[in-house]
Parts: structure tokens; C-alpha cells; sequence
């Protein structure tokens, strides 16, 4: 019970300080939002050319640019540990009696939070474009979005901490996440890959990711293809989440 008052302290604390400056929710989804409104006409139109069905080219666009938002605004947090590190802030926040893993899952709960805000509303930005999805298969791709989001939350922050600097957290978080996000198949279905490509996407836990939430937004929430996006995304998840409680109590000896 310590643990879970101190982590919703820290949590409370982190929310306050983004809610001071709301804009930068906004920022933060613009570019999804540039590629759900630029570039899904054109999307849904290419898929629509290659025999998919007008109700699910939206259902096949919108999970993957969720995904997008997941990988990119969980995977940057990092930078804002790095300056409150060398701010001294999170040294200052050591000398409290506040649990050392509370100071890191309450910080990232607050970025799960508001990333799960930004994803509901990319959803209602999709509705007038033509997206139609089930409400059970929309909660349930959500609920991915909140475990992934935690999950790379978590790496980033012990990245950061491990590192130091932006200068070399940049150019790693890049050369991580361009593959990852390729092979996932977020811009279009891997099944329209050549079939080598499609092999080494399996290979990425991101691919069943997409794949599930694209099967959730379609209906199909109760078959082995969501139970499998659950499982991926609860072992990246709880995987990291130790990564990074272990690398912060190590940094705060």
C-alpha cells in the first residue's frame, strides 16, 4: 500500500506539472494527426485499389497510427528524465522518504495517461474521415496502447538514466525504432510484403501488435489474434517495467 500511495504522489505530481502547459498534448499529437488527415486518403485509397473493403481500409490505417503514437510519444520521455536530471531534480527527490521505484512508475504513468488521452483523440479525429470500429475492439486496442506505452516508457526513462545525454539518446532511440516501425507494418499490412520481408517482420513483437489491434478495430476482438497482441504486449510491458525499476535503483545507490 506504501508503494501504491507513493506512486499515485508521483503521479499527481508529474499530472500537475503537464496540466500547467496543455499545448504541449496538442504538439505532441499533431503529427499523427498530419498523417492520419494527409496521408490516409491516400492510404485508404491505395488499399481500397488492392481489394480491401471500404469499411475496413480505415479499420487497417487507424490501428497502425496508433501504434505510431505509441512508439514515438512512450520512446521520447527519456529526454525529460535527462533534464530533470541534470537540473538535479530527481536528486533532490531521492533524499525524500518516497519509495525509488515510485519516482520512476509514477512519472510514466503520467505519460501513459496522457498518451492514452491522445489516442482517444486521434480515434475521434478518424470518425468523420470514415473510420467504423466496435466499441469492445476500440477499448481492447486501447488497453494495448496502455500496456506498450508503459512498457516503452519504462526503456526510455532507464535509457536515459543509463546514457545522460541527448546527443547519443536521439540517434539510439532512431536507429531502434525506424526498423521496428517498418517491419511492424503500421503505414500497410506486411501480408502485401514480399514474402522474405513478411518472415523477418514475424520476428518483431510489434507486427502481432499491429496485427491485433487491426483485428480488434474490425470486430474480431475474441480470437487468437487479439489474445496473442495481449500477451506481446503484457511481456514487453512487465519486461520492461523490471528493466527499468532495476536501472533506477542502481542509478539512485
Amino acid at each position: 500500500m506504501s508503494l501504491l500511495v507513493d506512486i499515485m504522489l508521483v503521479f499527481q505530481r508529474h499530472l500537475r506539472i503537464s496540466l500547467r502547459n496543455p499545448l504541449w498534448i496538442v504538439i505532441g499529437l499533431s503529427q499523427p494527426v498530419a498523417f492520419l488527415v494527409l496521408y490516409g486518403p491516400l492510404m485508404t485509397s491505395t488499399l481500397l485499389v488492392t481489394g480491401v473493403a471500404p469499411e475496413r481500409a480505415w479499420q487497417t490505417y487507424v490501428p497502425g497510427v496508433l501504434v505510431q503514437l505509441c512508439l514515438f510519444g512512450s520512446a521520447f520521455v527519456g529526454f525529460g528524465v535527462i533534464a530533470e536530471w541534470r537540473g538535479g531534480v530527481i536528486e533532490r527527490l531521492r533524499v525524500t522518504p518516497v519509495s525509488r521505484a515510485a519516482l520512476l512508475l509514477g512519472r510514466v504513468l503520467r505519460d501513459v495517461a496522457l498518451l492514452v488521452v491522445q489516442a482517444v483523440l486521434l480515434i475521434v479525429v478518424a470518425l468523420p474521415l470514415g473510420l467504423r470500429a466496435s466499441v469492445p475492439g476500440v477499448l481492447a486496442a486501447l488497453g494495448v496502447v496502455t500496456l506498450l506505452s508503459l512498457g516503452l516508457a519504462c526503456l526510455s526513462c532507464a535509457l536515459a538514466l543509463t546514457v545522460k545525454s541527448e546527443d547519443t539518446l536521439g540517434p539510439t532511440l532512431n536507429t531502434g525504432l525506424m526498423p521496428l516501425l517498418l517491419l511492424s507494418g503500421v503505414l500497410l499490412p506486411m501480408s502485401f510484403a514480399p514474402r522474405w520481408l513478411d518472415l523477418v517482420s514475424r520476428l518483431t513483437p510489434f507486427r502481432y501488435i499491429v496485427d491485433g489491434m487491426r483485428s480488434a478495430f474490425q470486430g474480431e476482438v475474441f480470437t487468437t489474434t487479439v489474445l496473442t497482441t495481449v500477451l506481446v504486449a503484457l511481456a514487453i510491458s512487465a519486461l520492461s517495467v523490471l528493466l527499468g525499476v532495476r536501472t533506477y535503483l542502481r542509478q539512485s545507490a
